[in-house]
């Protein structure tokens, strides 16, 4: 009767415990314990999968630039991230409580691979994520409003727990691409975490968007939750050290 349940198992998309079935029946030493425990293997054995399966595919919807996480993450320079500060990011604690990172720095330097780090990490813990480099997040939201179909894309854009925005604010935004990024921003304060990874010291912000008005709204629903990291050093394009910290600071407490 083995052969018929491992096909049921199957035929439920059970593959790993299927495996894990047929894995005992082979191993004499499985075989002969008791009937709890065998179950409980096999329940663990498709769970873990199940897990390994999620996760997969919160990293496929993700879409992100690089492969990084945060153990590859080098402490051992002294002008390096602290400790404290990457232990507070790798809790998960940020994103439980909306809060944001801000990574700022010249080209080569490792901002897209810090940015990349966190959400791996996020999406471990189980938070959906979506990497969009800024113009072509605003590009999309441009074709979307054509097509008809622009706020079920800031729907979209707003149920995900983190979003990650590459090259943030390269290039002036026009008039249209202001209030798409309001709209982004603005549905996700207080309610879900942005990552910010740009050249563009937080000081140029404001020229970059244009509108001070729209300036004023976007940083201010930005930076007054955000970790900040500035990172700086030669690119990392022409050596293979890790990027140098100098400067974080965590969010500032509200009143």
């Amino acid at each position: 009767m083995i052969q018929p349940t491992i096909e049921k198992l199957l035929a439920l998309r059970l593959k790993a415990m299927a495996d894990a079935l047929a894995a005992q029946l082979a191993n004499p030493d499985l075989a002969a314990l008791p009937f709890e425990e065998r179950l409980a293997l096999l329940v663990e054995a498709q769970y873990a999968a199940t897990l390994d399966d999620a996760l997969k595919q919160r990293l496929r919807r993700a879409g992100m630039r690089q492969t990084a996480c945060l153990e590859n993450l080098d402490l051992r320079s002294p002008h390096g991230i602290d400790r404290a500060t990457v232990q507070a990011l790798a809790s998960g604690t940020w994103l439980r409580q909306h809060l944001n990172v801000l990574i700022t720095g010249p080209a080569g330097v490792g901002k897209s691979w810090i940015a990349c780090a966190l959400g791996n990490q996020a999406a471990r813990d189980g938070v959906t994520v979506l990497y969009k480099r800024l113009s072509r997040l605003l590009d999309e939201l441009a074709v979307a409003r054509i097509a008809g179909r622009q706020a079920r894309a800031l729907t979209a854009i707003a149920r995900v727990k983190l979003l990650i925005l590459d090259d943030w604010a390269m290039i002036k935004l026009t008039a249209e691409q202001r209030r798409d990024l309001m709209e982004v921003i603005d549905d996700r304060h207080g309610r879900a975490s942005t990552i910010i990874a740009t050249q563009v010291p937080i000081d140029g912000w404001h020229e970059m968007i244009g509108d001070p008005t729209y300036a004023d709204a976007i940083l201010d629903r930005l930076v007054h939750t955000a970790y900040r990291i500035e990172l700086r050093g030669e690119s990392m394009r022409r050596r293979t050290a890790k990027p140098e910290v100098i400067h974080t600071t965590e969010p500032a407490k509200d009143e």
